[in-house]
């Protein structure tokens, strides 16, 4: 039992909820539930003796930023908590967007919310729109404001109005937190520059280089090309300090129980302007410690939770969505551990799932990812996964190296196989990635890329070759089909629902060519979403219209809604992948073939685990009985099959 289900009991015993005086009577509850939690982690990372004060400063910011928020919002909160784990609804499916690249504008965004009720999205990650430097920014991720918009965006008030109009329509939001870092515009970075002793602790600074070359024999670097090192100069205060991403992007020093504070206050600004989910980004890397790499440190853990803590004791509506792109074990612990389990994050990134698909892409074989899958241990019952193939960023190959040593692969070849067939080093490969902050020291680096043209669009439609475009259609609705049904909320990347290729302008862009990340953000084309309804033939056409028939399945079924209902088999076939999803006696199996020739299982086993294969039996994705040649049924080259025994 976690402490959401300890509110959710609370406000089960009043029948109607709704004045002033009667929320606040249930925030009293909700900080007397959380009270001594908040207290042991508080303390756990600050000595009590020495912060004690600070922790009764945190008790009163707690009350001030509940009288902060609205009273619609605290109402919401109230009817989400009766909803229980509204997040794992087979109902949701989302998209992550940039709003400027989608349609200009706050106020574009909003006029196109039509578009995503006809494919069935209603859940949008939008990209940063709040204020951050001219010229690099990391796409947003520098800040300068937590809660004031960007003008190139629109105002406050517009992005007020869209979050209102979303919950009209029944869309859930959800925006970054950046927890670990502010940009070298923010003002406490421009206080501690002017020399204001208070704010240069606010970061890790320091005089000389004695420190920070010790952080250094430790500490990995993130962009090795772009940003080397994890330390600046600061002409202005004379200082290092610390810089894990960017130079101008200045990491937060939690060892200081005043920056923990504010920040909570900075999250419920975000907050109130009427977000349902909040994606705390780089949080693997908040705390920072000598002789360690500083990422999944437990301090880390333990400050995520009093963050969880305090947003539901003023805001038990909002969740949180843990950016921590790390090893498959370590993902899992940011659901919260031990005492913690279920008190972190309730949603994570898939990572792991994200970068098995790629592999089993490349490899045509899914044993890797059958046994990465099932010798992880099960997530807790109250998370869930947000499951993509592609998002903003680039693909990162963070395999469990032990996995891929028993499947008789060296690890290190692998990385180097994955990385030249997907950036353009295999002449047989259909894919057309870019190789991004390749690391020659150790031989890791990254994809990027649109999802169309890794899986092959783009080189077939230059070849004009019909069997590679149906082919590169097949992976590219296959691919979505597992994210759709596996468990957990599938996030489709803006572009990706009409097979948008790469993008190569950024080429030409002086604020992007070093990143070329931004090949996979293109401009949303609006022209070739216009003749979808007249171009029926056309790939981006029949992968829409793909889309939406799989995600109108996935709504219509229960069965997919995240119960820890999955059950992943391990098929005598290793291109077939397959897994099923259960709810009472309800079963639908899910079946894909990731090899580019039709590949066959034996009647025998299809009933060895429960699929029965007469004329009742259906492919859910074509309304069809499943058809057997000579007691086998045949998967095409990147077929997939939803299979329910009716």
């Amino acid at each position: 039992m976690n402490q959401a289900e300890l509110h959710r009991y609370l406000v089960s015993k009043e029948p109607k909820i709704d004045d002033a005086q009667q929320l606040k009577t249930y925030f009293d509850l909700r900080l007397a539930t959380n009270l001594s939690l908040i207290k042991s982690l508080f303390f756990s990372l600050y000595n009590e003796k020495e912060y004690v004060d600070q922790f009764y400063v945190l008790i009163d910011q707690i009350e001030t930023l509940y009288g902060q928020r609205s009273l619609a919002l605290q109402q919401q909160d109230i009817e989400r908590l009766r909803a229980g784990n509204w997040y794992q609804s087979e109902q949701m499916v989302g998209m992550q967007l940039y709003v400027d690249r989608f349609n200009k504008n706050i106020s574009g965004l909003n006029e196109k919310l039509p578009y995503f009720k006809d494919l069935g999205i209603n859940f949008l990650h939008l990209m940063p729109v709040t204020n951050r430097p001219a010229g690099e920014n990391d796409g947003g991720y520098a800040v300068n404001s937590y809660h004031e918009i960007d003008p190139r965006y629109g105002t406050k008030d517009e992005f007020v109005a869209l979050t209102k109009n979303a919950r009209k329509k029944g869309i859930f939001l959800m925006l970054d937190f950046v927890v670990n870092h502010t940009s070298d515009e923010f003002e406490w970075a421009k206080k501690a520059k002017a020399g204001n002793a208070k704010y240069q602790g606010y970061y890790y600074t320091y005089p000389t280089r004695h420190i920070p070359d010790e952080f250094e024999k430790t500490l990995p670097e993130i962009f090795p090309q772009s940003a080397p090192g994890n330390f600046t100069y600061n002409k202005e205060m004379e200082k290092w300090v610390m810089t894990c991403f960017n130079h101008y992007q200045w990491d937060l020093n939690y060892r200081n129980p005043e920056v923990f504070i504010e920040m909570l206050a900075n999250l419920m600004s975000l907050a109130n302007l009427g977000v349902d989910v909040i994606r705390f980004d780089a949080l693997a890397f908040l705390w920072k410690k000598l002789g360690t790499q500083s990422q999944n440190l437990p301090e880390a853990h333990a400050l995520i939770s009093l963050f969880r803590m305090c947003l539901q004791v003023i805001a038990p509506g909002v969740i949180l969505l843990a950016e921590a792109i790390v090893a498959p074990r370590n993902i899992l612990k940011y659901f919260g551990e031990g005492m913690l389990e279920g008190n972190e994050c309730e949603i994570a990134y898939n990572a792991s799932l994200m970068a098995l698909l790629w592999n089993s892409i490349a490899t045509k074989q899914a044993s890797l990812m059958l046994k990465s899958l099932t010798e992880i241990p099960t997530k807790p019952k109250d998370a869930t996964w947000i499951n993509y193939i592609r998002c903003h960023d680039d693909i990162g190959l963070g395999y469990d190296d032990n996995f891929i040593a028993s499947m008789g692969w060296d690890p290190r070849a692998h990385k180097e196989f994955l990385l030249n067939y997907y950036c353009g080093k295999l002449a047989w490969s259909p894919a057309k990635g870019l190789m991004f902050m390749y690391n020659p020291k150790n031989g890791d680096g990254r994809i990027t890329g649109s999802a169309a043209s890794l899986l092959g669009l783009e080189t077939a439609l230059a070849q004009n070759n019909k069997n590679i475009i149906e082919y590169a259609i097949a992976k590219i609705l296959m691919m979505h089909g597992i994210i759709l049904t596996i468990g957990g909320i599938p996030m489709i990347y803006a572009g990706d629902e009409i097979g948008t290729l790469n993008d190569y302008t950024f080429e030409q862009d002086a604020d992007h060519v070093n990143d070329n990340r931004w090949v996979n953000r293109p401009l949303q084309d609006w022209n070739t979403i216009s003749k979808l309804n007249k171009t029926p033939d056309s790939p981006p056409t029949i992968i829409f219209k793909g889309l939406k028939n799989m995600i109108r399945i996935r709504k219509d079924h229960t069965v997919f809604k995240d119960t820890n209902n999955l059950k992943i088999y391990g098929c005598p076939n290793p291109h077939i992948f397959v897994y099923k999803r259960t709810e009472g006696e309800r079963n639908i199996y899910i079946l894909s073939n990731f090899n580019e020739v039709t590949e066959k299982l034996d009647i025998g086993w299809l009933h060895s685990i429960g699929i029965q294969t007469g004329k009742t039996t259906i492919d859910l994705l074509t309304d069809h009985p499943l058809e057997l040649i000579n007691n086998e049924l045949p998967l095409k080259p990147f077929q997939q099959l939803w299979i329910k025994n009716s």
